[in-house]
Parts: structure tokens; sequence; C-alpha cells
């Protein structure tokens, strides 16, 4: 397999999982926010990410999650889901069974919480990638898995069976570009190609789409990628100044928090402002109840027309 294998492009949100104030799953809720997605011309959808909060989930809850989404999208866009853990056999369990329920491929981290060695990141992925026999989406997330994968381990994990595509949010913006440089070619590249610069860089050297987290401007998230592909480069420019000018305002550098709370936590309060069905958040994470803080993102909503 390789970038040819699978049809993965254009805007993905990393679609949170609704959970209850009491903690439990609000299948009603996913169920409506798969509804708006859908409704929002969303090319493809990545779940049980960072975003999604897999980390507060059991391994039977997250086979749930698989089965629940991949029935309700029913084939109509690609769906993702993580399948991160400590173990590639636990890895391998959950993609198998993504898999079969009809999941369209999985992604992972380097194993949680062990910062693994370049060789012990492609021993993982070598043995994830024998395990299920699919399509896999590296992800790239210093933050959370305490490693880098840089360029050059890039390329060795890109030369293993099954590896179709790398979502990167790496920090290191000079890297990023260096990463889609040099595998654009043989890998989709999803990352922060929705900023001017980047959109420039992505014209000259390839780069295949972007999953961000939730969506907040739902259809024009989409709709740049198409003003993309249709040539229609003006259009385009002005909505990656928007959303710079937004990621700016509400994430903190690197976009691994918000200036309010958790990265989770914003996001659900953002959703909760602008009619989007995203639920709260499960422990260890908590809401955002400051008033102060919510005022503070409801303003900048507000300047940007989101309410």
């Amino acid at each position: 397999m390789d970038r040819n294998s699978v049809d993965w492009r254009g805007y993905w949100p990393a679609s949170p999982t609704p959970f209850k104030a009491s903690g439990e799953i609000d299948w009603q809720a996913f169920d409506s926010l798969l509804d708006w997605y859908l409704d929002q011309k969303m090319h493809g959808l990545f779940i049980n990410g960072t975003t999604g909060e897999w980390f507060s989930q059991t391994h039977d809850e997250r086979k749930h999650v698989a089965e629940f989404v991949a029935k309700k999208v029913a084939q109509r866009i690609p769906v993702v889901i993580g399948v991160t853990t400590f173990t590639a056999q636990e890895s391998i369990e959950l993609g198998k069974h993504a898999l079969s329920v009809g999941i369209n491929g999985v992604c992972s981290s380097a194993p949680a919480y062990v910062k693994t060695l370049p060789d012990e990141t492609l021993a993982y992925f070598k043995d994830l990638s024998d395990g299920i026999k699919g399509p896999i989406m590296i992800y790239n997330w210093p933050h959370g898995s305490g490693i880098e994968i840089t360029s050059d381990l890039a390329h060795r994990l890109a030369d293993i069976e099954n590896i179709v595509a790398i979502k990167d949010s790496t920090p290191n913006g000079e890297q990023f570009l260096n990463t889609t440089k040099e595998l654009s070619g043989k890998v989709r590249i999803f990352g922060n190609f929705m900023v001017p610069a980047n959109l420039d860089f992505m014209m000259r050297h390839g780069g295949d789409g972007t999953i961000g987290g939730g969506s907040i401007f739902g259809r024009p998230d989409t709709l740049y990628w198409e003003q993309v592909w249709a040539g229609d480069l003006e259009s385009a420019r002005k909505h990656a100044e928007r959303n710079l000018a937004l990621l700016e305002a509400l994430w903190l550098p690197g976009g691994w928090a918000g200036k309010w709370g958790a990265y989770q936590s914003q996001l659900k309060a953002i959703m909760a402002m602008i009619g989007v069905p995203g639920g709260t958040v499960r422990a260890p994470r908590l809401p955002i109840t400051n008033p102060a803080s919510l005022t503070a993102i409801r303003t900048i909503l507000t300047e940007f027309g989101l309410l």
C-alpha cells in the first residue's frame, strides 16, 4: 500500500466524543454531531484521536464507538479511527475490530507514555502493519507521545507496508514542511495547510488535507479545499487568513491547548456556543466553567461572526 491505495484528502474534523455530565457517552448527541458533519460536506472523519478523548475510554467503549460511527456514516465518506494504546498487541486488537465493522483505516501515534526510541517506534508500526493488514495513518503528536517523528524517521516509517498517510501535528513548522516536501509523493500528508504561508508551500510541494479539531467554521473549512482543487486560490487564501487569525486568538502556540482550558474542554465549550452537539468532557479533563473565560471565548466567536 501507498498514498494511491486510498482517496483520503481535504478537510476532516477530528471529532470529539460527546459525553454526558454523568460521564456516559452521549450517543444521541454523537448521532446529531455526525449528521452535522455530513451536512457540512466533510471530506472524511477522524474518530477517537486526541480530540476524541480516547485516553479516557475503555477498549470496549472504543470498539462501540467504531461500530456506531461505521453504521452511521455507512461509507458515505472515509473514516479513520485512532488505535493508540501502550502496546502493539492492544492497538492491533482495536484496529482489526475497526476494519471488520467498516472503518476505512486506523491511525496511531507512537505508543503512549513510553517515549519510544526510533527503532522501537519503527518496530511498533511494523507490528501494527503486520497485525491489521489495512491502511494506517501515522500520527506525529510530540505533545502527547513525548517523541518527535522527524523527517528521517518518517522516511523509514513510510517504507512499511500499509503505511499510507501521516497526520503531522508537530509544532516544529520547518520540520513539518520538510517532511511534506520529501514524502508527499509517497504517503498522504495531513497537516496545517490552512494558513497563508503553508497554502503557498502546498501549491509548490504537495499536501493532501487538514485534520482539524472539531471544525469550528463548518462548511467554509471544506470549501477551502474545494477552492484549492478548483484553482480558486484567491478565495482559499481569504479563508486561510481568517483561519490563522482564529487559531491565534483561541489556541496556544503549537495547538496543544486552548488559552482558557484544555484543548478538548475549550473546543466543547465553543461547540456548545455555536450550537453544535459536542457534549462535555470526561475526567481527567474538566469543563470550562469560569464565567470570565467563557465570556472571553464568546467575545472572540462573536468578532469572527460565528455566533
